[in-house]
């Protein structure tokens, strides 16, 4: 090859790659580590078809998710709760992707199977400190939580009356002896290796690592959300700035929203919206 085709040579391939890395769109999605264990597999799953697209998701709680997307700094937040009065002030799109319903866990070697909303929330406030109050071993009750920003603790606390105000400052009612867990996955961890822990994970992350126990007689299960017996579900948010969706996000939202996507969220273990 002459020095000059070789020079034309480089200089193709060199646009070519230029042209490549300039097509390459990257979304931003952040928020619920709740809704990111799903999303990262719609993400993965949509990159297959659409190789020049790259999701990049980062799981930082669903009120720090909801932040980013009024400041502008995500393509897409991800929120597993309701949004408060003054967030909604903001004007963000809301797409509600799935449902999810919260379970109440305990170690599969823990003899109680059955709980009231009214026992619950004892446990978790502390003032029920031995299992044998509930039917269980004469053991002390180890509570486990999320971590303040959770948006699987703001929903557990809102569905559970956790909360009181003062001075005016909504403040948790949980025990501050509890024990805190940064994560949906660390939550479950916690649990399942300690015979006398309790704690609240995602409907979706349950395995047999875990057991789920009824709450006023109704199952953690789908069919129980989908006919709303079971009393303690949630919403999966993802959220956007009105009129500023760039195209390559707003495809990837309505992939989401399709019943390939629909599929995967169901074949999770969540509650699809078609």
């Amino acid at each position: 090859m002459t020095k000059s085709l070789l020079a034309l040579s480089l200089i193709l391939s060199s646009a070519a790659v230029s042209t490549s890395a300039m097509a390459a769109e990257h979304i931003a999605v952040s928020g619920s580590t709740s809704v990111t264990e799903v999303m990262e597999v719609l993400g993965e799953t949509y990159h297959k078809s659409h190789p020049d697209v790259f999701i990049d998701i980062n799981g930082t709680g669903s009120t720090a998710g909801i932040k980013s997307s009024i400041e502008g700094v995500n393509d897409l937040g991800m929120a597993s709760r309701n949004l408060s009065a003054e967030e909604k002030k903001a004007g963000l799109v809301e797409t509600e992707i799935a449902r999810d319903g919260i379970a109440v866990v305990v170690n599969p070697k823990n003899p109680v199977n059955s709980l009231t909303k009214s026992q619950i929330e004892q446990l978790f406030k502390g003032d029920i400190t031995q299992w044998s109050q509930v039917g269980g071993n004469s053991d002390p009750v180890v509570v486990t939580t999320r971590e303040n920003g959770s948006g699987t603790r703001g929903a557990f606390e809102e569905l559970m009356e956790l909360t009181t105000k003062i001075n005016g400052v909504k403040v948790s009612t949980i025990s501050q002896r509890a024990q805190v867990a940064s994560g949906n996955g660390i939550e479950k961890t916690v649990v399942a290796n300690n015979k006398d822990a309790i704690g609240f994970v995602s409907l979706g992350s349950i395995d047999n690592s875990l057991k789920a126990v009824e709450v006023d007689g109704h199952k953690a299960s789908v069919a129980d959300v989908l006919n709303k017996t079971y009393p303690l579900s949630r919403p999966f948010l993802v959220l956007n700035q009105p009129g500023k969706l760039k195209p390559a996000a707003k495809e990837f939202l309505a992939w989401i929203m399709s019943p390939e996507g629909q599929k995967i969220i169901k074949d999770k273990g969540y509650i699809a919206m078609s």
